[in-house]
């Protein structure tokens, strides 16, 4: 036919451009570059390892496993994109912000959106299960000044390192989970438990390719943190314990040293315990900057 244009002849050398080249031109154009981009680098990691027709119905198949693995409790697509740096590296990207501002990191697979509100004071341990820690928090703006009711959610892990979704046999529905609002200086302190490190699920197939690989899959232990308050940037973030053994090797690449504090020893309750105290720093909507 008279101005017809052959399609590309497929080939080892020339298999990316083949596939790029029939991508339609009125296609959305930033999806399109990624996912020749992606095409591209998934050709050359084919070239540069040359699997066996076996061997790639393996990637396949691991493929479906994590799909199969996924429910509305577990994600292994979010823990696939965790452990590899890939949920790092977007927040890296997306989150900077300016000097003295508490970084974001990661959320995480545990998160729920349904914390239930408590007052300042309160515990969020609804088993009692650990060693008693108190928990102070200040949340300000760059300039030092308190913000009044914004809402602090967390969660965490209990001393053995299990989250409550984990566990629903086991832990009460919403244990060490709390949603709290700051009062006029900007604080809120509730009651916890000091929570353990962990390993990062390896019953799946996520976890049991990367084990077999050789990755460390241990998280130091930690505090989650969601701040919300309007006109400002929302804060998604970790709190560390400084005397945990794998704050160097965090599974999921989200130790920062402004992230990392001293739980000091204290009497909560009336039992031996520990105390943290911390301190968010908001950035502004319109103080965002490139860096």
């Amino acid at each position: 036919m008279a101005g017809h244009v052959p399609a590309r002849s497929f080939s080892e050398a020339n298999s990316a451009e083949a596939f790029a080249e029939r991508l339609t031109l009125d296609s959305d154009a930033k999806a399109a570059k990624i996912i020749a981009a992606t095409v591209s680098h998934i050709h050359d990691l084919i070239k540069k390892f040359r699997p066996t027709q076996d061997e790639w119905r393996e990637v396949i198949a691991f493929l479906t496993d994590v799909g199969h693995a996924s429910d509305e409790r577990r994600q292994e697509w979010v823990l696939l994109s965790d452990l590899t740096g890939s949920s790092a590296l977007v927040e890296e990207i997306n989150s900077r912000r300016p000097t003295g501002a508490t970084p974001n990191t990661i959320r995480g697979p545990f998160f729920r959106d349904d914390a239930p509100e408590r007052v300042s004071g309160s515990s969020i341990s609804l088993d009692g299960l650990g060693e008693p820690l108190m928990v102070s928090v200040k949340v300000q703006d760059l300039d030092g000044l308190p913000i009044e009711g914004a809402k602090l959610i967390t969660w965490q892990a209990n001393a053995q390192g299990l989250y409550e979704n984990q566990q629903p046999d086991l832990q009460p529905e919403h244990n060490l989970r709390g949603s709290f609002r700051t009062d006029a200086n900007g604080c809120v302190t509730y009651r916890s438990v000091v929570p353990s490190g962990y390993g990062v699920p390896c019953d799946g197939p996520v976890g049991r390719l990367l084990a077999n690989a050789g990755l460390p899959l241990r998280r130091p232990a930690n505090l989650h943190f969601v701040v919300r308050a309007p006109g400002f940037e929302t804060i998604t973030t970790h709190i560390y314990d400084a005397i945990d053994p794998n704050l160097g090797e965090d599974a999921v690449f989200s130790v920062r040293p402004e992230l990392v504090y001293c739980f000091e020893r204290a009497v909560v309750d009336g039992r031996a315990g520990k105390s943290v105290a911390l301190t968010f720093i908001m950035v502004r909507a319109k103080q965002r900057r490139s860096v």
